[in-house]
């Protein structure tokens, strides 16, 4: 088995953690780009969204450095992603490619036996024993969380540098050291390490900057190309910003979902606005935009897929939110299509907004 993923955020630190700690071989896929996207448009539907594509264009990237088995998270549904693995499969065996797929959710009738069936399918092939298979699974989780708040701190800190780009610079070192990690334990230090020292950098705690909130469909939040990094945009312009979804909050919150313990502070919060779950991460972006508010944020920017039903749902009730709690929120639609220098424009439009909000507000107008 030579074992691939999709590219979601930073999935990939803690996949590759995983893996070396199992003495699994593996192919990481080249960093999302153009390239991944323009190989997924030749070969999706036309009508299929932004995330499929990319991962289509992932999974070909990775086929072609030796990969035959595809780790995917995935979803049992209401939203369409719970048939990303059968469409997936089908699209690339149609195109001769004959792969193992092996999907890591929570199936609603069988539950935790089938869940741990398809982990042994991906531990099987190790020939570490067990507590040892145990231990790398502890340490791809550490890393991932890791690695989140590493990205969160240097997100939020980027308001406050004193140095221009620093917050920016050490976490694409980071990253890019991480990548050249051979073992679990190289990578925790290093991780580990980093946290200490973005704690370290250089702030000014007298600098009061706009804060944004990046809320909506988990893939396009999380995974910088499809939202054409954004909050590196965010970062540049001195802004601080905040995303609550990330991969570890997934693992948290799949682990929870049986027990009716997941995301609790989110569903209270959303409950006035959308009480029920209608799939995908709908409720999350509700609760969200709620919770920025009460934390004072300067407003929140939504971003998702086009076609992506729950959150056009999520859209529609935005605006009551946004005028219930006098809060700024923008919605950004993505696909293959969507234009890179327009899309900037709006956001610099939103920056601006928040800006003259803020300035009328202190000038008492």
């Amino acid at each position: 088995m030579k074992a691939t993923f999709p590219h979601m955020g930073n999935v990939y630190i803690g996949v590759k953690t995983l893996f070396d700690g199992l003495g699994i071989d593996y192919a990481v896929p080249p960093s999302s780009n153009k390239t991944a996207l323009d190989i997924g448009s030749l070969y999706s539907p036309e009508e299929i969204c932004l995330p499929f594509k990319i991962m289509i264009g992932n999974y070909i990237q990775a086929i072609e450095n030796g990969a035959d088995t595809v780790i995917l998270p995935g979803s049992c549904g209401p939203c369409r992603f719970g048939e990303y693995c059968e469409l997936q499969m089908n699209l690339l065996k149609s195109l001769g490619h004959n792969l193992d797929f092996v999907v890591l959710d929570f199936p609603r009738d069988i539950g935790l036996k089938e869940l741990y069936r398809r982990i042994r399918m991906i531990s099987s092939n190790s020939s570490k024993k067990t507590y040892q298979k145990i231990i790398a699974l502890s340490d791809a989780l550490k890393a991932t969380r890791l690695i989140d708040e590493i990205e969160g701190l240097a997100h939020m800190y980027a308001g406050y540098e004193r140095n221009k780009g620093e917050c920016k610079q050490m976490l694409k070192i980071c990253k890019d050291e991480a990548m050249k990690c051979t073992n679990p334990s190289e990578m925790l230090k290093l991780l580990k390490d980093y946290k200490e020292k973005i704690h370290h950098l250089s702030v000014d705690i007298n600098k009061n900057p706009l804060k944004i909130a990046i809320i909506g469909e988990i893939y396009t939040v999380i995974e910088p190309y499809s939202n054409f990094f954004i909050e590196d945009k965010l970062m540049d312009y001195g802004i601080s910003s905040k995303r609550g979804l990330t991969p570890s909050w997934w693992v948290k919150n799949m682990a929870l979902s049986p027990f009716k313990l997941n995301s609790l502070t989110i569903k209270k919060n959303a409950k006035k606005y959308l009480s029920l779950g209608i799939g995908g991460h709908a409720v999350e972006c509700v609760g969200e935009a709620v919770a920025s508010s009460l934390e004072g944020f300067d407003g929140a920017i939504q971003i998702f897929p086009m076609g992506c039903m729950p959150e056009i749902v999520s859209k529609s009730i935005l605006p009551t939110i946004s005028n219930d709690m006098n809060f700024p929120i923008m919605s950004l639609v993505v696909d293959d299509m969507t234009g890179e220098a327009g899309y900037i424009t709006r956001i610099e439009a939103f920056i601006d907004l928040l800006e003259r909000r803020r300035s009328n507000v202190l000038s008492g107008c």
